[in-house]
C-alpha cells in the first residue's frame, strides 16, 4: 500500500506541474499559489480513488492468496526479505506521527493533573536550559526541513504534501515538549514520564529511517538537505531522551530539605519509579547491618496521618450532613393549625408525616465517603491493571508466530529475533505495568488502614456512654485490627472482580478462536473443580477451628504449669501434667493430620487442573472430527493461555469471600463512625477571668441527667452553688449518685433539663485511677512542662516519695499497661499527684481515698485536699466515704437516690437530724471496722514487701510475674525491647554465620527423618519428571501433524497424555502427603522435646527467664512449626522444581541455554540475598511497631474521660497518628522490597524467555516446531516460579528461626534424673524420719553468694522443729533443700541414713509433704487438684477433706469431687485454697511434713484449723514450720532461730526464752513475753 501511495504522490504531481507550464521561470507567486492549492484538491481526490481500487486489489489478492502462498510474498517486499526495509511514504506519515499523536492525546489529562498537583517551583538549572535550547533546536531542524521543501517548491521541484504536513506537525510538538518542559519546570515536577515515553517514542520510531538512510547512502545521498536535518534530528532525540533520565533539584520550600530522612521516592526519577531502582539504597543497608527503625525513610507527606485522616474525615462529614438535611426534609411537622383535625380527611402533612414514619431512616455511607477520598488515585491501579491484562495475551500469540516461523524453513531469520525480542519486550512492560499496579493498590490500602484507624480512634474519644456500652474495648481494638486490615489486603485484589472476568472472557476467546467449541470442554472442567475447591476450603477452615480450640487449651495449660513448676516439682507431679499436656497436643495433631490430608488434595487439585483442562480439550478436539489436527502452534498457544486462565480462576472465588467479609467489617466500621456524641456544649465553662459566674466556681440549676437516652434519668433536680475556694464533700450511700454528678460535671451525661456553668479549668481524678502505659513521671506531667521543684512537692504531698525508693528505677520507672507493676493505692495517688501537678482552677474528686490505707488517707487529706493542704485555694467537690474528714470541709451535700436530700455545713447537718445524720450512725461503725482491716492489710502488704524484696526465690513476685507475662497482652514493653534485643542479636548471628543457618535445617531435617527428606526430594523430582514428560509426548504428538500420522495414533496419543498427567496428579497429592506427614512427626519431636525439657529444668532457669518467653515458644514458635513452616517448606519445593524443571526443558531442546544460566543464577542469588535479609527485617520492625497503636488505643478508649477532663484530646490523637505512621514507615518499605524484588527477579525470567526464544530462533534448522513450543511456553511460566521462590526463601528462613528457639529451649541444663535405678530407697522409706545437715552449704545460682553456711544439726523423726528468723535469714532455702530444688554447694543431708543426692528426684519429693505459703491449684477437677496420678479411692479422698473441715462445702457442690477449679483455684477463697493444700497433705502423708506458714494472706480461724489439724494427724511425722507467728510453735519441742544463713540458736522454746538472745526478742516483739 504504502509504496503505491508513494508513487502516487510523488509522480503524478510534477508531471501535472510541467505539462501545464514546462519550466516557466515567470510563473508569478500568486499563481503559484494557486496552482499549488488546486494540485492539492485534486491530490486529495486522486488519493480517494486510488486507494478504493488498491483496497479492492488487495482484497481480490487475499483471496488468490489462500490458494497461492506465492502471491504474498510478491504482495510484500517489506517482510520477506532479509535485509527488510519500509516505504519512505510510511516513515514519513506513520512513524513521525506515532510520537506526535502520543504527545497531544497525554498532554491535556497530565496538564490538568500537574495543574491540580503542584508541587513548588524549581530554579532553571543547566539540565533545564540544555533542555530547552535541545527542544528549540529540534523545532528549528523540523522547519528547516519545511523551509527546504518550500524552497524547492519555489525552484519548481514539487515535492508531495506528506514534505511540509510531517515537519509542520513534528515541529508544532517540539514547541509543545518545549512548554512541557518548562511548564513542569514551575509546577515543581522533577521527572517527567510523559516525555520521558515521548522521546522514548521518538528514538524508536527513528531507528528504521536512520537504518533506510545510512543503507541509501551507500550508493549515493540523493537528497542531502533531509540527510542532514535527519541526523541533527536523530541526535538531538538522543540526547533529550539521555537528559530525560536525570532528575531536576527539588522544589523551592519542598520538605525534602527540611527532613531528616526523605524518602527517596519523592525524588526518585521516571525510570527510577517504574523499576523502583530508588529502593536499592534500603536493600544494601539492610544486606550490610540489621535495619533499625532511626534508618527507616520518613513517610511521605501524602500517605501521612496528617493529611490522610481529614481528606476521610471531611468525606464522612459532608455524607452524614447529607443524610442528616435529607432526613430533615421528611420529617417536616404539620403546621400546628392543621394536625388536629376531628374527623375528616389526613391533609397532605399528615400523610407526609405518616410516610416519613414509615420511611427506615438512611444511614450515611463510609464506602461512598471511602471512594471519594481513596477512588481517584486507586483508579490509576485499575488503569495500570486494565492495560496489564491486555498485555497478557500479546505473548501467546507470539509464540504462536513463532511456532509457525520455525515451520517455515525459508522464511526470513530476522522474523525470528524480531519475534523474540518483541517477546521479551511485552513481558519487560507488562512487568513494569503490573507492579506500578500493585504499588497503587497497596498504597491505597495502607492510606485506607491508617485513614480508618485515625477515624475509630477519633471517634472513640467522643462517643457517648450509652454508645460505649454498645461497644466493648476489645470489639473497637478489634475494628482498628482486624477490620482495617480486611480493607487493607482487599485493594490489593479489588481489581481481580473485573479484570478476572475480563481474562476469563479473552482467554476463552483466543481459545475458541484456536481450538473451537472443544475449548467448552476444558472450561467445564474448570468450573467443575471451583466446587471442590470451596468444599476442601470449608472443611479446612472448621478444622482450623477446632485446631485453634486445642492450641488455646494447650497454652491456657502451659500457662498454668509455668506459673505453679514449683508446686509441680514440690510434689514431684510432672508426670501426671506432662501426659495431659500430650493428650491435648496429639487432638491438636490428629486435626493437623486431617488438614494435612485435605491440603493434599487441594495441592493436587491445583496442580493437575490445568492439565485435566488441557487433557479434555485436547481429547475433545482430536476425536470430535476427524480433520481437527493438533498442531504445536494450536497445542501450545492453547496451554500458555490455560495457564493465564488459571490465576483468574482461583482469585475470584478468594476476591468474593474477601468482599465478603470486608462489607461485614464496613457495616461494622460505619456504625460505629455513626453513634452519638458527646455533646460539648452540655456544660458552659468560663474563664476565671470572665465574671460569667459571679463568686460561685461551679453551678447547677434544675439539673436533670440520664446515662443514655432511653435509660430514666440518674440525677434529679439537681441545684448546687460551690463558692469558689470552698471545699465541697459529697456523701451518701453506695449507688446514690455521686459518681453521677461529678459525670455529669465533667458533661459525661446527657443533660436533659437545667444547665452547668464551671468557672475556669477541671481537673479530675477518677474513682478508678487511669494510669497510662509510660514512665511514672510522664503519668504525673501529664503533657504539662516539668518542674522540679513543683514536681517535688506534688510527690510528697502524695506521699509518693517513699514509693519511688521501691521502684526499680525511681520515677523514670515503666509503668505497665493498666497500672499492673502498682498496688491500687499507689495507682491512686499518682492520678491525684496528675490533678495536683496540673493546676486547675477546679477539683473534681471522686473517692479518691478509698484506695489508700487509713494513715495514708489523713496524709493525704492534710497535704492535699484539706484546709491546710496543696489546693486550699482551689474549688474542690470532693466524693468520699471517710467519716473522719467531714467536720473539716466547709460544706458537705447529702445524696439520697439521685437527688440532693441535704445541704449544709458539718454542725447545721447534725443538728437538723436528717439523712446526714442517720448515714454518719451508719458508716461510724463501718469505719471503725474498715481501720482495723485496713490495718492489718497494710501489715500484710508489707510483710509480702519484705519477702519479694530479699527471697529471690519469690522472685514470683507479682510484680515481676505480670512484667513478663505474654500472654496477658500486658506484654510489657521493656520485654518486648529485652526480646527484640535478643531477636535482633540472633539476627546477628543468623547474618554472619551461614553455617548456623545450615545446622538449623539439618536439625529440622533430622526431625522430618533424613531419609523421609531425601524420598521427598526424590517424590518432587519424580513428579515434575512426570509433567516434563507429558509436556514432551504433547510436543511428539503435535509434530504427527508434521508427518501426516495422524489418525492412526490418536487414541495412542491421548491415552499417554492422559497417564503421564494423571501420574503426575498422584505423585503431587503423595509427595505433599508425604511432606505433611514428615512435618507433623517434625512437630510433635520438636515439641516433645520442649516439654520434656521444661519439666526436667531445675527452678532457677524459672526464676530467671520471665515466663512470657517460655511461653512464646510454646505457643508462637510451636505454631509456625505446625503450620507456617509446612506451608513454606510446600511452596518452596513446589516452586524451585518447577524453576529447576523450565531450565531443564529449555537446556535439553537448546543445549545452548546452559551458557546463560551461570550468569542469570548468579544475578537472581544476588538480588535474592538482599531481598531476603532486608525483607526479613522490615517484617520485624513492622511487627514490632504494631501492637504500640492497639495498646495505645485500648488505654485511651479506658481513660477517655480523664482525657476529655484534661482537654488533651488532641495531643491524644497525634500520640495514636504518630504511632500509625511509625508503623507504616516499616511497612511502606516491606510493599516496595517486593514490588523491587518482583521487578528484578521478572527481568530475569524475561531474560529466559528471550534467550529460550533466540536460541529456538537459532536452532531452528534443527528443532521441531514441538520443542520450540515445548520450551518457550515453558519459558513464559518461569517468572511466576522465580519470583515465588524468593519469597517462599524469604519465608523459610524467616520461620525456621522457630525451629532454632525451640531447639535452644530444648536444650538448657536439666536437674538430676527423676529415678535412678539402682539407687532406689526402700518403699517404706523413710520409716522414722530422721533427719540430718552435715556441714551443708548452699547457694542459689552459680556465682552467687551462699545462702547456708556450713549448716550441722540433727532432728530425731517424730520432732516438731519451728524454725524462726528475719528475712532472708534462709528459713525457706532450708526447706527447699530438703527436696533438691537447691542442690548443695557442700556437704550432705540425710534421711533416715539415705543420702538426699543420691536418688532419684521424684524418689525423694514423693516421700515428703510440704504445705506451701501460696496455695497453687490447677484448673482442672477437685479431685485431680488433690490426688492428679489416681492413687487413692473416693473414700480416702472424703476423709482428707473432712479432716481439712472441707467436706461440708464440697458436699454442699453438686459436682462433688468433680467441682471444676479455675485457672489458679480463682472461683475458691484463699482460705479454701489453703485448706485444700492441707488436704493434699494429709493424703500423702508421709513421714516428714514441711509447713511453710502462710503469712497473713489467710484469716485467722483458718490458721488455727490447720494448726489443729497438724497437731492431731501428723502426731506421729517429723514437722518442720516456718513459723511467721510464734504463738503457733511455743508448744514444739524444738526451736531453730537461723541468722545469716547459719544456726544462732536450737533448742527447746522455753530454754530460748530463758537465754534471752534472738528469739527472746522476736518474741517480745510479738508480745508474747514481757
Amino acid at each position: 500500500m504504502s509504496k503505491g501511495l508513494l508513487t502516487l504522490i510523488t509522480k503524478p504531481q510534477s508531471q501535472q506541474f510541467d505539462s501545464r507550464f514546462g519550466h516557466n521561470d515567470k510563473v508569478s507567486n500568486n499563481d503559484r499559489r494557486n496552482i499549488y492549492i488546486h494540485s492539492l484538491i485534486s491530490l486529495v481526490t486522486g488519493i480517494k480513488q486510488r486507494v478504493a481500487q488498491w483496497l479492492e486489489r488487495w482484497a481480490r489478492k487475499r483471496k488468490v492468496a489462500g490458494s497461492n502462498p506465492r502471491a504474498d510474498k510478491v504482495a510484500n517486499q517489506t517482510l520477506h526479505t532479509d535485509s527488510p526495509d519500509l516505504p519512505e511514504c510510511f516513515q514519513l506519515s506513520v512513524l513521525s506521527w506515532l510520537p506526535c499523536v502520543y504527545l497531544w492525546l497525554a498532554c491535556p489529562p497530565y496538564i490538568f493533573y500537574v495543574q491540580r498537583n503542584n508541587m513548588g517551583y524549581i530554579m532553571m538549572s543547566v539540565l533545564n536550559r540544555v533542555k530547552t535550547v535541545f527542544a528549540l533546536l529540534l523545532w528549528i531542524v523540523c522547519w528547516a526541513d519545511l523551509f527546504g521543501t518550500f524552497h524547492e517548491l519555489h525552484q519548481g521541484d514539487t515535492r508531495p504534501p506528506i514534505y511540509f504536513v510531517t515537519p509542520l506537525v513534528v515541529g508544532i510538538t517540539m514547541l509543545l515538549a518545549t512548554f512541557l518542559i518548562q511548564f513542569e519546570r514551575l509546577r515543581g515536577v522533577q521527572s517527567s514520564g510523559i516525555l520521558f515515553i515521548f522521546w522514548f517514542l521518538s528514538v524508536l520510531c527513528a531507528i528504521v529511517p536512520f537504518r533506510s538512510k545510512i543503507l541509501q547512502a551507500k550508493s549515493e545521498i540523493p537528497d542531502k538537505l533531509r540527510f542532514i536535518t535527519f541526523y541533527l534530528y536523530f541526535s538531538l532525540v538522543v540526547s533529550q531522551l539521555i537528559l530525560c533520565c536525570f532528575n531536576e533539584k527539588p522544589p523551592l520550600f519542598s520538605n525534602v530539605d527540611t527532613d531528616p530522612n526523605p524518602c527517596p521516592q519523592s525524588t526518585a526519577g521516571f525510570l527510577s519509579t517504574m523499576t523502583f531502582w530508588w529502593f536499592t539504597s534500603m536493600a544494601i543497608k539492610g544486606y550490610k547491618n540489621p535495619l533499625e527503625a532511626k534508618d527507616l525513610w520518613s513517610l511521605n507527606k501524602r500517605d501521612s496521618s496528617e493529611e490522610v485522616v481529614p481528606k476521610l474525615l471531611k468525606e464522612w462529614d459532608l455524607e452524614q450532613i447529607k443524610i442528616r438535611s435529607t432526613q430533615a426534609l421528611y420529617s417536616k411537622p404539620p403546621p400546628a393549625g392543621e394536625s388536629n383535625h376531628v374527623g375528616g380527611e389526613n391533609s397532605p402533612e399528615e400523610v407526609e408525616v405518616l410516610l416519613s414514619k414509615k420511611r427506615t431512616p438512611k444511614k450515611p455511607s463510609f464506602l461512598r465517603s471511602l471512594i471519594k477520598a481513596f477512588g481517584p488515585y486507586f483508579l490509576i491501579g485499575s488503569a495500570f491493571k486494565l492495560l496489564q491484562d491486555l498485555i497478557t495475551f500479546v505473548n501467546p500469540q507470539l509464540l504462536s508466530l513463532l511456532i509457525s516461523f520455525t515451520k517455515q524453513k525459508e522464511a526470513p531469520t530476522w522474523w525470528g529475533y524480531a519475534l523474540a525480542f518483541l517477546m521479551f519486550f511485552t513481558a519487560f512492560l507488562q512487568t513494569l505495568i503490573l507492579h506500578q499496579h500493585f504499588q497503587y493498590c497497596f498504597v491505597t490500602g495502607m492510606r485506607l488502614r491508617t485513614a480508618i484507624i485515625g477515624a475509630i480512634y477519633r471517634k472513640s474519644l467522643i462517643i457517648t456512654n450509652a454508645a460505649k456500652r454498645t461497644s466493648t474495648v476489645g470489639e473497637i481494638v478489634n475494628l482498628m485490627s482486624v477490620d482495617a486490615q480486611r480493607f487493607m489486603d482487599l485493594t490489593t485484589f479489588l481489581n481481580m472482580l473485573w479484570s478476572a472476568p475480563l481474562q476469563i472472557i479473552l482467554a476463552l476467546y483466543f481459545l475458541w478462536q484456536n481450538l473451537g467449541p472443544s475449548v467448552l470442554a476444558g472450561v467445564a472442567v474448570m468450573i467443575l473443580l471451583i466446587p471442590l475447591n470451596a468444599a476442601i476450603a470449608v472443611r479446612t477452615r472448621a478444622y482450623q477451628v477446632e485446631q485453634m480450640h486445642y492450641k488455646d487449651a494447650r497454652i491456657k495449660l502451659m500457662n498454668e504449669i509455668l506459673n505453679g513448676i514449683k508446686v509441680l516439682k514440690l510434689y514431684a507431679w510432672e508426670n501426671s501434667f506432662k501426659e495431659k499436656v500430650l493428650e491435648i497436643r496429639q487432638k491438636e495433631l490428629n486435626v493437623l493430620r486431617k488438614t494435612a490430608y485435605l491440603g493434599a488434595l487441594s495441592t493436587m487439585a491445583w496442580t493437575s487442573a490445568p492439565f485435566l483442562v488441557a487433557l479434555m480439550t485436547f481429547a475433545v478436539y482430536v476425536t470430535v472430527d476427524k480433520n481437527n489436527i493438533l498442531d504445536a502452534e494450536k497445542a501450545f498457544v492453547s496451554l500458555s493461555l490455560f495457564n493465564i486462565l488459571r490465576f483468574p480462576l482461583n482469585m475470584l472465588p478468594q476476591v468474593i469471600s474477601s468482599v465478603v467479609q470486608a462489607s461485614v467489617s464496613l457495616k461494622r466500621i460505619q456504625d460505629f463512625l455513626s453513634h452519638e456524641e458527646l455533646d460539648p456544649e452540655s456544660t458552659v465553662a468560663f474563664s476565671i477571668s470572665n465574671n460569667g459566674g459571679g463568686v460561685f466556681s461551679v453551678t447547677v440549676v434544675n439539673g436533670k441527667f440520664t446515662w443514655a437516652k432511653q435509660d430514666p434519668p440518674a440525677l434529679h433536680n439537681i441545684n448546687l452553688m460551690v463558692p469558689q475556694s470552698s471545699l465541697l464533700a459529697v456523701v451518701g450511700h453506695v449507688g446514690c449518685g455521686k459518681s453521677s454528678l461529678v459525670s455529669a460535671l465533667l458533661g459525661e451525661m446527657e443533660k436533659l433539663e437545667g444547665q452547668i456553668s464551671i468557672r475556669g479549668s477541671v481537673a479530675y481524678v477518677p474513682q478508678q485511677a487511669w494510669i497510662q502505659n509510660a514512665t511514672l513521671r510522664d503519668n504525673i506531667l501529664f503533657g504539662k512542662a516539668y518542674n522540679e521543684q513543683k514536681y517535688r512537692s506534688c510527690l510528697e504531698a502524695c506521699a509518693l516519695t517513699p514509693d519511688l525508693e521501691v521502684l526499680p528505677g525511681g520515677d523514670l520507672t515503666e509503668i505497665g499497661e493498666k497500672g499492673i507493676n502498682l498496688s491500687g493505692g499507689q495507682r491512686q495517688r499518682v492520678s491525684l499527684a496528675r490533678a495536683l501537678y496540673n493546676e486547675a482552677d477546679v477539683y473534681l474528686l471522686d473517692d479518691p481515698l478509698s484506695a489508700v490505707d487509713s494513715h495514708v488517707a489523713k496524709h493525704i487529706f492534710d497535704h492535699v485536699i484539706g484546709p491546710e493542704g496543696a489546693l486550699q485555694g482551689k474549688t474542690r467537690i470532693l466524693v468520699t466515704h471517710g467519716i473522719s474528714f467531714l467536720p473539716q470541709v466547709d460544706n458537705i451535700m447529702v445524696m439520697v437516690e439521685g437527688r440532693v436530700s441535704e445541704m449544709g455545713s458539718y454542725q447545721e447537718l447534725l443538728q437538723q437530724n436528717g439523712a446526714f445524720a442517720e448515714f454518719l450512725r451508719n458508716y461510724s461503725l463501718e469505719d471503725i471496722i474498715e481501720d482495723e482491716i485496713s490495718k492489718t492489710d497494710t501489715i500484710a502488704v508489707s510483710a509480702l514487701g519484705e519477702i519479694s524484696k530479699t527471697d529471690t526465690i519469690a522472685v514470683s513476685a507479682f510484680r515481676e510475674r505480670s512484667k513478663t507475662d505474654t500472654i496477658a497482652v500486658s506484654a510489657f514493653r521493656e520485654i518486648s525491647k529485652t526480646d527484640t534485643i535478643a531477636v535482633s542479636a540472633f539476627r546477628e548471628i543468623s547474618k554472619t554465620d551461614t553455617i548456623v543457618k545450615s545446622k538449623v535445617f539439618w536439625e529440622y531435617a533430622k526431625a522430618v527423618g533424613p531419609l523421609l527428606t531425601l524420598f521427598i526430594c526424590f517424590l518432587y523430582g519424580c513428579q515434575s519428571a512426570a509433567a516434563i514428560g507429558a509436556n514432551v509426548w504433547l510436543s511428539q504428538w503435535t509434530n504427527d501433524a508434521a508427518q501426516n500420522m495422524t489418525q492412526e495414533n490418536v487414541s495412542m496419543r491421548v491415552g499417554v497424555y492422559a497417564a503421564l498427567g494423571i501420574t503426575q496428579g498422584i505423585l503431587v497429592m503423595v509427595s505433599s502427603f508425604t511432606l505433611a506427614m514428615g512435618n507433623i512427626g517434625a512437630a510433635r519431636k520438636l515439641h516433645y522435646a520442649l516439654l520434656d525439657n521444661k519439666f526436667h529444668t531445675p527452678q532457677s532457669f524459672f526464676d530467671t527467664t520471665p515466663i512470657g518467653r517460655v511461653i512464646n515458644r510454646f505457643s508462637k514458635d510451636i505454631y509456625v512449626i505446625d503450620e507456617a513452616l509446612p506451608s513454606t517448606v510446600l511452596m518452596f519445593l513446589g516452586t524451585f522444581f518447577s524453576s529447576l524443571s523450565t531450565m531443564i526443558v529449555i537446556v535439553a531442546s537448546t543445549p545452548i541455554f546452559a551458557v546463560v544460566i551461570a550468569p542469570l543464577t548468579f544475578i537472581y542469588v544476588f538480588v535474592q540475598r538482599f531481598y531476603v535479609a532486608t525483607s526479613r527485617q522490615l517484617k520485624r520492625l513492622e511487627s514490632v511497631t504494631r501492637s504500640p497503636i492497639y495498646s495505645h488505643f485500648s488505654e485511651t478508649v479506658t481513660g477517655s474521660s480523664v482525657i476529655r477532663a484534661y482537654g488533651r484530646r488532641d495531643a491524644f490523637v497525634l500520640m495514636s497518628d504518630v504511632k500509625v505512621d511509625d508503623n507504616q514507615k516499616s511497612y511502606y518499605p516491606g510493599i516496595v522490597a517486593n514490588r523491587w524484588l518482583g521487578v528484578r527477579i521478572e527481568f530475569i525470567g524475561n531474560c529466559i524467555v528471550l534467550f529460550a526464544a533466540l536460541f529456538a530462533v537459532i536452532g531452528k534448522d534443527n528443532l521441531n516446531p514441538g520443542l520450540v513450543g515445548l520450551s518457550v511456553s515453558y519459558a513464559l511460566l518461569v517468572t511466576m516460579s522465580l519470583n515465588w521462590m524468593v519469597r517462599m526463601t524469604s519465608d523459610l528462613e524467616s520461620n525456621i528461626v522457630a525451629v532454632e528457639r525451640v531447639k535452644e529451649y530444648s536444650e538448657t541444663k536439666i536437674e538430676a534424673p527423676w529415678e535412678v535405678e539402682d539407687k532406689k530407697p526402700s518403699p517404706d522409706w523413710p520409716s522414722q524420719g530422721k533427719v540430718e545437715f552435715l556441714d551443708y552449704s548452699v547457694r542459689y545460682r552459680e556465682g552467687l553468694d551462699l545462702v547456708l553456711k556450713n549448716l550441722t544439726l540433727s532432728v530425731v523423726g517424730g520432732e516438731k522443729i519451728g524454725i524462726v528468723g528475719r528475712t532472708g535469714a534462709g528459713k525457706s532455702s532450708m526447706t527447699l533443700c530438703l527436696f533438691r530444688l537447691l542442690e548443695a554447694a557442700g556437704g550432705e543431708i540425710t534421711i533416715d541414713g539415705v543420702k538426699i543426692s543420691e536418688i532419684g528426684l521424684h524418689d525423694l519429693r514423693s516421700k515428703l509433704t510440704i504445705i506451701p505459703q501460696e496455695p497453687v491449684l490447677f484448673s482442672g477437677s477437685l479431685r485431680m487438684n488433690l490426688d492428679p496420678f489416681e492413687k487413692y479411692n473416693d473414700g480416702e479422698v472424703w476423709k482428707a477433706l473432712e479432716l481439712s473441715h472441707l467436706n461440708k462445702f464440697v458436699s454442699n457442690q453438686p459436682a462433688k469431687l468433680e467441682l471444676e477449679c479455675s485457672e489458679g483455684g480463682e472461683n475458691l477463697s484463699v482460705g479454701q485454697r489453703q485448706l485444700v493444700c492441707l488436704a493434699r497433705a494429709l493424703l500423702r502423708k508421709t513421714r516428714i511434713l514441711i509447713l511453710d506458714e502462710a503469712t497473713a494472706a489467710i484469716d485467722l480461724e483458718t490458721d488455727d484449723l490447720i494448726q489443729s489439724t497438724i497437731r492431731t494427724q501428723f502426731e506421729d511425722c517429723t514437722v518442720f514450720t516456718i513459723a511467721h507467728r510464734l504463738n503457733t510453735i511455743m508448744d514444739y519441742t524444738r526451736v531453730l532461730v537461723l541468722d545469716k544463713g547459719q544456726v544462732a540458736e536450737f533448742d527447746t522454746p522455753s530454754k530460748l526464752l530463758s537465754k534471752r538472745g534472738i528469739f527472746y526478742g522476736m518474741a517480745k516483739d510479738a508480745g508474747l513475753t514481757q
